[in-house]
Formats: structure tokens, sequence, C-alpha cells
């Protein structure tokens, strides 16, 4: 099974993913994010994720019980299981530093494409607001 791993960040409190752990986020893992409800339990929900090399991201739509809590307590933590090892996993902890807008639906095409395979998210429902959450993990834990 390996060893488990944390890796303290640098610099402004940001962690870097460890390079032999990467490859996990370039395939189509189904990550698990945690956020703190309204009533001050946590929440977890599926999302499908990438990284641009210093930040996780996944993509919500703005009536999501996840978006409201994300607004008020930016505060996650993300882990996803390695689709080609069920004991390899990785976990980051962290806040989300930016919600970026993705009217244009560019970035869920793109983790349609990367998930299913397709080049348009085929879940789209009218009025729909879709953004991109962007986390920035300060802790990272890994086994595997």
């Amino acid at each position: 099974m390996g060893n488990s791993h944390a890796t303290a960040g640098v610099g402004h409190g940001m962690a870097t993913v460890p390079n032999d752990y990467l490859d996990m986020l370039s395939k189509p893992v189904f990550w698990h994010i945690a956020t703190i409800g309204p009533d001050g339990n946590l929440q977890s929900s599926p999302v499908w994720g990438s990284w641009d090399g210093r930040h996780f991201m996944f993509s919500l739509t703005k009536g999501r019980q996840k978006y409201d809590n994300l607004l008020k307590n930016p505060t996650i933590a993300v882990s996803g299981i390695d689709p080609d090892n069920s004991y390899r996993y990785l976990e980051m902890r962290g806040a989300v530093v930016s919600i970026d807008d993705d009217s244009s639906n560019t970035f869920i095409d793109s983790m349609a494409k990367k998930y299913m395979g397709v080049e348009t998210y085929p879940f789209h429902q009218p009025g729909d607001e879709r953004v991109i959450m962007l986390v920035e993990p300060i802790h990272t834990t890994q086994m595997g």
C-alpha cells in the first residue's frame, strides 16, 4: 500500500502536489469535495476536476448548495482515488481562492471531453450559471 505522506506548503502557505501524484490530476478521477454546510456539518459531493499547475479546478452551477457553502466559507477538502489503483489516493486541503465565470461552458465542455469522451457537456440545463472554482491546496496527503 505504501506510506502516507504530508506535504507542507511553502511561501504563501500553498502546498505542492508531489510529482509522483501529478498523474492523478490528469486522469478522469472522480474527486470528492467536502464543504461546510449552513448547519455547520460537512457536505461531500463528487466532482470532475482539473489542475492548472497550481490550482485544483472544478465546475459548479451557482444554484448548488456547495456553491453557497463555499461563498460563506471557502475552506475545502478534495480527495480522489486513482482509477487504476484503488489503494492509491490524493487528498488536498485548502481554500477556494478564485471563482471564474464559465458562461461559455468552455471548462465544463473540457471536463465532459476528459470524463465522457464527448465534445459538449450533455447535462446543461437552461438557466444554469456555471463557474470554475479554483482551489489552492495548503496541505496534501497521499498514499499508494
